[in-house]
């Protein structure tokens, strides 16, 4: 079993007809390779279509030597950009994708429940997308603190707050935004952070369900019938990944804090980067990244 969906390298060789990238191109990967003949592929959300994903059995991923994978799902990095940053684009499209979905734009104020990977990496992309504020929660504030450093304007720890109204009230105060947030992004997927996020929305406003929890939470829906928020879901990305390299070439986003831990790729190495990841709470580890060279 070869996991591994976070990658970035360099091309070594292509097949007859690729003409976009040529031996020595250092390239980005994206892990998701969809049916092209499937109707949700044509209609450009190829995401929704049955997809073949590079990192789980019974396909390999890519923490590897040398991976084979379609020319169409490798983008070439721009000058400058390193093989690191290469690798933080698929996490980063997650973020993207999600405040796509929100309709993030400037003028509009976010909160985005939970400063895990997912949560921070959509933190910079709202931020990016010219959000008036970004206010985030969590439970453990060293997350929250990084969050600081990326930009936050608010953050709450959820851990010392009990009901959805208490989180949502406090979030809401902290975030200096009495009438609630346009855009709730939730990347956490519990059930209580669910709740804060209708909590916290504003009338009108709208909640994008990134987190995955258990396949049936309980959702006050008749509230959010009668104060109009839209509540959308966000699977994956798609068509994202040429916007994420140039968001990380112009420097408008910065995922160097992000990469906490380094390691080579020996065995040894590797045991201790999985133990690091494994034990982030005594680690700080956020994102940790194995290089072969």
């Amino acid at each position: 079993m070869v996991i591994g969906h976070e990658a970035a390298g360099t091309v070594e060789a292509v097949g007859p007809g690729v003409t976009q990238l040529q031996p020595g191109d250092k390239a980005a990967l994206e892990p998701g390779v969809p049916c092209c003949a499937h109707h949700q592929y044509r209609e450009g959300r190829y995401n929704l279509a049955p997809i073949q994903f590079f990192a789980t059995p019974p396909v390999h991923g890519c923490l590897a030597e040398r991976v084979d994978h379609p020319a169409e799902w490798c983008y070439k990095l721009p000058p400058g950009l390193s093989l690191e940053q290469g690798a933080m684009c698929e996490p980063l499209s997650v973020g993207v994708h999600a405040c796509r979905r929100g309709g993030v734009q400037p003028g509009k104020k976010v909160a985005i429940m939970g400063a895990g990977p997912i949560g921070l990496v959509t933190l910079l992309a709202a931020k990016a997308f010219g959000a008036d504020s970004v206010a985030i929660t969590d439970l453990k504030q060293p997350n929250l603190e990084l969050a600081k450093q990326l930009g936050a304007d608010a953050t709450l720890q959820t851990s010392v707050l009990g009901r959805a109204e208490d989180v949502a009230a406090e979030l809401r105060q902290a975030a200096a935004a009495p009438d609630g947030f346009e855009v709730v992004i939730d990347c956490a997927g519990f059930q209580q952070t669910m709740q804060a996020a209708l909590k916290a929305c504003a009338d009108g406003g709208r909640i994008v369900l990134v987190g995955m929890g258990q396949e049936e939470m309980t959702l006050g829906l008749t509230e959010a019938c009668i104060r109009e928020v839209d509540i959308v879901g966000s699977f994956r990305y798609c068509n994202t990944y040429p916007l994420c390299l140039s968001l990380l070439a112009s420097g408008r986003v910065n995922v160097e804090p992000l990469i906490t831990h380094r390691f080579g790729f020996d065995a040894a190495s590797l045991q201790q980067g999985f133990e690091t990841a494994h034990l982030a709470d005594q680690t700080g580890a956020v994102k940790v990244m194995f290089n072969l060279a």
